[in-house]
């Protein structure tokens, strides 16, 4: 008995040991549905794999975002930003993809089920209360997107994703600075219908 509980406690730990060392981390999460999906975390350390999954995610809702934008927007400003915003996000997001791919990691494809809630509430708004709530949402999203990437250019141990980051900080900034211009003149345009 005691020799087939060592035989047993050999062949688990040579097992574990096998998976440990055959490759990329995966795991299991659960994603915004409840359905299980894996990530493979690659040769990411868990940080910075957060990071980059945070950011291919954000991403993509950017330039969905900014899809909408163009279609429903009245203001030329908030169309002119979700141009923007596409064009950027998706240069940005390519860049994430190629990173992504050398380091062997699975970034998300699809939007979370929070995110698309997002979508569908701003596609159910009109006019100047579209205008207003993508303003007021870029706003929010570029600063906390600030944080996140002033954050991972400091802190990240992989070197070509510390390097994304720092890369793409300029461009955050400049988009918080369009997305609170932006915001100020569409609420110039509340008080002053007019426009003047």
């Amino acid at each position: 008995m005691t020799k087939l509980m060592n035989i047993t406690t050999i062949a688990v730990t040579t097992a574990v040991a096998a998976l440990m060392s055959s490759g990329p981390l995966v795991r299991a999460a659960e994603d915004d549905t409840g359905k299980a999906k894996t990530e493979q975390t690659g040769q990411l350390a868990r940080k910075d794999y957060k990071f980059v999954r945070d950011a291919a995610q954000g991403g993509l809702l950017e330039v969905k975002l900014g899809e909408l934008a163009k279609q429903k927007g009245t203001s030329p400003a908030v169309q002119k930003f979700g141009d923007q915003m596409v064009a950027d996000h998706s240069k940005a997001n390519d860049e994430l993809k190629q990173i992504a791919s050398q380091k062997a990691v699975t970034l998300p494809s699809d939007l979370t089920r929070r995110e698309q809630s997002e979508v569908e509430h701003l596609q159910k708004l009109n006019g100047k209360d579209f205008d207003k709530a993508y303003a007021t949402r870029m706003v929010k999203d570029h600063q906390k997107d600030i944080k996140e990437f002033e954050r991972a250019a400091k802190d990240c141990q992989d070197s070509d994703v510390k390097a994304f980051a720092q890369k793409t900080l300029p461009t955050l900034e400049h988009h918080a600075q369009m997305a609170q211009q932006m915001e100020s003149s569409i609420k110039q345009q509340e008080v002053s219908p007019t426009g003047r």
